[in-house]
């Protein structure tokens, strides 16, 4: 077998793909944060998520409805 003269090939593609593939997390790993910083500023502005529990309403609000 002559593996010798593949290796450059090989070494090549191994890194090629390690490329890619760091990439390709480093991307999703910063889409995250800006997902995670956009749903908090949402949140901040009051809008909350349709799957989330409601939230309760403060005691103040409430005695000032019931009176």
């Amino acid at each position: 077998m002559q593996a010798a003269s593949h290796t450059g090939f090989i070494i090549a593609a191994y890194a090629a793909a390690f490329i890619v593939v760091g990439g390709l997390t480093a991307w999703v790993m910063l889409d995250y944060r800006a997902q995670l910083r956009t749903l908090a500023g949402l949140e901040k502005r009051g809008v909350t998520r349709r799957s989330a529990p409601a939230r309760p309403e403060p005691a103040t609000h409430q005695a000032k409805e019931e009176a």
